[in-house]
């Protein structure tokens, strides 16, 4: 995958992120404000999951640009990995509050896979670090 790919796969998957965290933000304050008032602390929750969502599409949007800024030379492997690190665990982290507090999918499966996500989030931090941008 060229440089110009990445940086352009990276901008994609944030804005996939910022997109859907805003929408999901939204029907949250609104379509499903009753419903996530009914389960104790599931507002709290999801505000936290939205949160976590638009910050690491900010995030990806950062790591797209210093990488086109630098088209001389291919992304660096830390933010190439650790931008997709970021995605799938913003994926994992946020997507997995969303259905636990919508009671949506197996609370055994769903539970593990929240702080999976977050460690993915970490990870992905790290890699960036690590990166050399």
């Amino acid at each position: 995958m060229s440089s110009n790919e990445k940086s352009t796969t990276l901008r994609q998957l944030a804005s996939l992120l910022g997109a859907s965290g805003v929408g999901i933000g939204a029907f949250g304050a609104h379509a499903l404000k009753a419903t996530l008032a009914k389960k104790q602390g599931a507002t709290a929750s999801w505000t936290t999951a939205v949160s976590y969502q638009l910050l690491h599409a900010v995030a990806l949007l950062g790591l797209s640009a210093i990488d086109t800024k630098s088209m001389q030379t291919s992304p660096s492997p830390g933010s190439w990995s650790g931008g997709k690190m970021m995605a799938l665990g913003t994926a994992m982290f946020s997507g997995s509050i969303y259905l636990l507090c919508l009671d949506v999918g197996p609370k055994k499966l769903l539970g593990p896979i929240t702080p999976m996500g977050g460690m993915l989030l970490i990870s992905g931090w790290a890699m960036v670090g690590i990166g050399k941008i």
